[in-house]
């Protein structure tokens, strides 16, 4: 069982959050004007790199925020992003 920390609520059990992918993808600014092969590079190709990672979470039970944090997808040690 994985602890996440939480920046307003400290440690809590993983089960309280929900993964919110990659950080820092930019939503495109005309999604209609993709062409169907920029449109699936947007929504399916992520990095999946060995070591650290940017990540999003939600936290669904309880202070309901969204943060940013840096996980080792070895590891799933977290840490505080800068």
């Amino acid at each position: 069982m994985l602890l996440i920390d939480c920046p307003h609520c400290g440690p809590r059990d993983e089960i309280e959050f929900r993964y919110g992918g990659q950080a820092g993808i930019a939503y495109p600014d005309t999604p209609g004007e993709l062409t169907d092969t920029e449109w699936a590079a947007y929504v399916f190709l992520r990095d999946n790199p060995k070591g650290w990672f940017r990540e999003r979470w939600f936290h669904v039970h309880g202070c309901r925020t969204w943060f940013t944090v840096d996980r080792h997808t070895v590891t799933h040690e977290f840490r505080q992003s800068p």
